[in-house]
């Protein structure tokens, strides 16, 4: 199974309902664990509420966010595309406190990614924007 869908939104944070609504129709036929189905949720809306809270804070609203997400036969693949600034994903898992130690009401979100992903990364394009892309396996 090949299933491909694509999604553009305004920067805000308000679109996270559009986002899950859209985001079901990857999950027909539903995935037989519904625990890998969180997961995917999960990744998708923490990878969107850090583009919009840190890559795109100090652009317009109007500024273009765009959602693809890919579902095969192993894996699904989202991918988010930003006007951010360079940011270095590693060197910034690595002095984000582990979640165990973490309290914080806010700077999770990557670290939480890590953990579920199977993959992460976030890539400057040909078009001179950033790609955060996640991979999950099941």
């Amino acid at each position: 199974m090949n299933k491909k869908i694509h999604l553009k939104v305004n920067t805000d944070i308000d679109a996270t309902t559009e986002i899950l609504s859209w985001f079901e129709q990857i999950n027909q036929p539903p995935l037989p664990d519904q625990k890998i189905w969180w997961k995917c949720q999960t990744l998708l809306m923490e990878g969107f509420a850090n583009i919009v809270e840190h890559a795109h804070k100090d652009l317009p609203v109007e500024t273009p966010i765009e959602l693809e997400v890919v579902r095969l036969i192993e894996h699904i693949e989202i991918r988010i595309w930003c006007l951010g600034l360079a940011f270095d994903l590693e060197k910034q898992l690595q002095i984000t406190p582990e979640l165990i130690d973490n309290f914080l009401e806010r700077g999770r979100g990557l670290k939480i990614m890590s953990s579920i992903a199977d993959e992460l990364t976030y890539l400057p394009t040909d078009d001179h924007r950033y790609c955060l892309f996640c991979k999950i396996k099941y």
